[in-house]
């Protein structure tokens, strides 16, 4: 009975407070069209120029494919544009436009600011605690358990 108890209670939290949670997180980037995910292949690109979607598939670990879905909306919005390499010109490397910089840290201001009072309000000792305790959650239950599918 008690195992049912906590299933209630992880479902109860997953729908308001991990959903909430990625709201909180993923608005700022909205207020510019784009996901959180997209967000954070700007960002990359905006730290490593020339970068390659090769690279950022690696780093994030999924699918070129998947990479390349985001990266058409950041190329669309004027946000990132692809050079050919010049080692290499059948490969492209990756650059923030001048728009995808100003966005970049448009957003990454405004998730600091969101994240600060979050620390303000929780604590930093809280803090860490709930973030070391999802880590370890997704670490040794739920990737195991997406790896073996």
């Amino acid at each position: 009975m008690a195992e049912d108890e906590l299933l209630n209670q992880a479902i109860d939290i997953y729908m308001s407070s991990l959903k909430g949670l990625e709201h909180f997180v993923s608005q700022p980037a909205a207020r510019y069209s784009l996901s959180f995910e997209q967000y954070l292949i700007l960002q990359e690109v905006v730290r490593s120029p020339g970068i390659k979607l090769m690279d950022i598939a690696e780093k994030r670990r999924v699918t070129r494919s998947a990479v390349s879905r985001q990266l058409r909306v950041l190329i669309r919005n004027d946000y990132i544009k692809q050079e050919p390499d010049q080692a290499d010109r059948r490969k492209v490397s990756l650059a923030a436009t001048p728009a995808g910089r100003a966005v970049a840290i448009k957003i990454e201001r405004r998730i600091s600011e969101r994240f600060a009072k979050w620390v303000a309000v929780f604590g930093e000792e809280r803090g860490r605690l709930l973030l070391q305790l999802l880590d370890e959650s997704n670490h040794q239950v739920i990737q195991p358990e997406n790896d073996s599918k």
